[in-house]
């Protein structure tokens, strides 16, 4: 496990870069840009970051689809930002703006927002609808697992959402 070196893109840049499994909590630096590889924060990413970072990352990546727009959207990112410091360096968080990438939207069969999906190695993993996301209820179970596709009841995104096989 120490030897492993999971491919992670550098969310500013979009350059792969290669970071010894035992660094990853030493907050690794882009060997391109110099930014933050895995820093607890939420990154906006923008279209082509997003095509590479979903396909080909090795460290779980969770993307919260959102519009400026949304009201449910805005009142879950606070939260999301918590969870993101909290789940790092096992995960990554990003979010993507629904209104300005609609090409993603498309691709991607988005029909509701807010929506969580979750990827691990290049694969979806789990698509997280939030439904009230002020209601700070329970985590929808398959998200305890890492899989399935119920609601989210609220914005409570803990580390035990991301137990599917994370470094």
């Amino acid at each position: 496990e120490a030897n492993r070196m999971p491919k992670l893109t550098c969310f500013t840049c979009g350059q792969i870069n290669r970071v010894p499994a035992d660094r990853l909590s030493q907050k690794p630096k882009c060997g391109v840009c110099g930014a933050d590889l895995v820093n607890g924060k939420v990154a906006e990413l923008d279209e082509a970051t997003h095509s590479k970072a979903t396909r080909q990352d090795e460290l779980p990546i969770l993307v919260d689809y959102w519009a400026p727009w949304c009201g449910p959207c805005r009142s879950m990112a606070p939260e999301f930002a918590k969870a993101a410091a909290v789940a790092a360096p096992s995960a990554r968080f990003a979010k993507v703006n629904t209104e300005e990438h609609t090409a993603i939207s498309q691709r991607l069969g988005i029909r509701g927002i807010p929506l969580l999906i979750l990827y691990n190695k290049g694969t979806e993993v789990a698509r997280l609808p939030v439904r009230d996301p002020g209601a700070g209820a329970e985590q929808h179970p398959d998200v305890q697992r890492g899989a399935g596709t119920g609601p989210v009841q609220g914005p409570a995104i803990t580390t035990t959402a991301l137990n599917f096989g994370a470094p």
